[in-house]
């Protein structure tokens, strides 16, 4: 049984209008080695959110204040790398629109990140400091989807205006 019809209907959801554009899969070396470079820094993006998960749970067996901001971050980081991935299998398999969704959440997730960090008093130092790591990742991520040769290899679907590809 073949999984590629459900995940179709995902990928119309996340994919928007260009949910049916695919490219042929890049054959070119930098691009292939970006995906493998944009892989680990997800794994490492996934390990963080375990580790954040990790200290809370241990920190509330001890007796410490573990407050319900800190678990939603902890669940959002878990979902959003989770989702990434997602993007980032469908990106290697040519899905223009899932490139697409990994540029824009590599972008706006870090700003997200930081801002949250900013707020006095909404996290301890340790959330901080992981808000900042993931942050720093998902930058790294995002300039590697920023270069050239990835932008090539997943040209615009014509017809469209500049700015709508959604």
């Amino acid at each position: 049984m073949s999984l590629e019809p459900m995940l179709r209907r995902l990928d119309r959801i996340a994919g928007g209008r260009a949910a049916d554009h695919r490219v042929e899969p890049s054959t070119d070396p930098q691009v292939r080695r970006a995906f493998t470079v944009i892989a680990w820094l997800l794994v490492v993006c996934f390990l963080l959110g375990i580790a954040t998960v990790v200290t809370g749970v241990v920190l509330l067996a001890v007796g410490a204040e573990v407050t319900i901001a800190v678990w939603m971050r902890c669940l959002v980081v878990l979902g959003i790398s989770t989702t990434l991935f997602y993007f980032l299998w469908r990106a290697r398999a040519g899905w223009y629109w899932a490139y697409r969704r990994l540029q824009l959440f590599s972008r706006i997730f870090p700003v997200i990140a930081l801002v949250l960090a900013a707020i006095p008093g909404l996290y301890p130092l340790w959330v901080i400091t992981e808000q900042i790591v993931f942050a720093l990742i998902l930058i790294g991520v995002s300039d590697y989807l920023q270069t050239d040769y990835m932008r090539a290899a997943f040209p615009k679907p014509a017809g469209r205006e500049p700015g709508t590809d959604a």
